[in-house]
């Protein structure tokens, strides 16, 4: 390979120099570090090499909107497709203000491999709009939303690329990206975008989906390293969608989760929280725990630090670091979030023995049951929640075995067996196609 390499070897990790200008948690940077150690274990060609780390196309579009006052702002859009050689690409959109091109490349290629470890027949692709959602009028947003669909048409397509919701987007986003494309192309299309309202084509379990591949998942480790679930605490960082119902599906499988936390702070109850109770107060009370009189506060760096069996990073990214790494007590790490450890603080983690369950497979639920949805789609058939959730269970779990057996195979940490793995199968069709010239 012509790129420089340094093995270090009593981790076993071999990582590419990076460049002293380089941010070491730029999210594309700390992709493409694993991306190397995988590729060096597969004594990966060159020539394929540079074609997987780098995107298929970038989109940047300039999105003007007339805002409520009369006014006019022009907002900036992407949408970056990493790789289309096993279906048609797959991601979601995500409007926050500190969107920026190098998250929405690595969020792509996490896609990439993300579809590829649990078997989905999905490239990868993500979008966005640096814009701050909160600030901006529901009429703000929809008008955002249409014009950033209609500037991409030509991106969009059932057959082609398929969006779907992420952070601060929503079903209701789904939908008015669905009715833009439809009116576009003169023909309702709901396979054009997944997570959509069910009463438009979208599928049961869908929003329970990521949470359920962390519950799952997590089983699968505790199986794996001989521990009972009844027996096991869990703390869980991050309490929005995929947190809460990972929290509660592992409750529900006799875990006692005893910490939660969200924007607002930690909660720690030695006993054991009811998360039920949580769900529905936070619901009360704007989504916030504030309050929450079930636990007593901890911030939400004590969290990370808990004595636990399991510890659930479902926040954001950069959670887990350098600086902290060597506190995480917990043996499972089931990274519900993307990007929340970074790549130093694998080091550590690998060498503490903690079992890290990689995000590209521990919240590959919600790509898995949007394919769901756009089988369903495609059929017109749809199916019950517990046909859904039998399917998903079926797919993560086979996805984790195959991820556990790689990384034993090749004496590496899960996150490098779930990148040989991909990289591998990726790889491997685009050998059989061969390059168009």
């Amino acid at each position: 390979m012509s790129t420089p390499f340094k093995r270090d070897v009593k981790s076993r990790a071999v990582y590419q120099e990076p460049a002293p200008h380089l941010d070491k948690n730029n999210p594309f940077e700390s992709m493409m570090e694993r991306f190397d150690v995988a590729a060096d274990l597969l004594g990966l060609d060159s020539g394929l090499y540079e074609y997987l780390r780098s995107p298929s196309r970038i989109h940047i579009t300039s999105v003007p909107v007339v805002m409520d006052d009369g006014s006019l702002r022009v907002f900036e859009g992407y949408r970056v497709i990493h790789n289309e050689v096993l279906g048609p690409s797959k991601g979601g959109i995500r409007f926050a203000p500190d969107v920026h091109l190098d998250e929405v490349k690595a969020l792509a290629a996490w896609m990439t491999w993300k579809c590829t470890v649990v078997g989905v027949p999905f490239g990868g692709a993500k979008g966005g709009i640096t814009c701050d959602p909160r600030s901006m009028s529901p009429g703000e947003v929809e008008r955002l939303t249409r014009r950033y669909t209609a500037n991409l048409m030509d991106v969009f397509g059932p057959d082609k690329d398929i969006p779907a919701p992420d952070m601060n987007t929503n079903e209701q986003v789904m939908a008015w990206l669905l009715d833009t494309y439809s009116m576009h192309v003169r023909r309702t299309e709901p396979a054009v975008v997944t997570g959509k309202p069910l009463l438009i084509g979208g599928s049961e379990g869908r929003r329970e989906a990521t949470g359920r591949g962390v519950m799952t998942t997590t089983l699968g480790a505790m199986e794996r390293l001989g521990m009972r679930p009844g027996q096991s605490t869990v703390a869980v960082q991050g309490f929005g969608n995929v947190g809460s119902v990972a929290a509660q599906l592992l409750r529900e499988q006799g875990c006692r989760v005893v910490a939660v936390s969200d924007v607002t702070g930690g909660y720690y109850n030695a006993d054991g929280i009811d998360i039920d109770a949580a769900i529905v107060y936070a619901a009360e009370h704007g989504n916030q725990l504030t309050g929450f009189d079930g636990a007593e506060p901890i911030t939400n760096e004590e969290l990370l630090a808990l004595e636990v069996d399991v510890l659930a990073p479902c926040a954001k990214e950069n959670q887990i670091t350098s600086d902290n790494a060597g506190d995480v007590k917990a043996k499972i790490v089931a990274e519900g979030a993307n990007g929340p450890t970074t790549p130093h603080a694998d080091d550590i983690l690998n060498e503490n023995g903690v079992l890290v369950i990689p995000d590209i497979l521990a919240n590959a639920g919600g790509v898995t049951v949007s394919y769901f949805e756009w089988v369903q789609d495609r059929q017109g058939y749809f199916w019950s929640r517990d046909r859904v959730n039998r399917r998903l269970d079926r797919m993560m779990r086979a996805g984790f075995d195959r991820v556990y057996d790689a990384a034993e195979r090749y004496d590496t940490s899960m996150r490098i067996g779930a990148y040989v793995i991909a990289i591998e199968k990726v790889a491997g069709a685009l050998k059989l196609r061969g390059i168009y010239a």
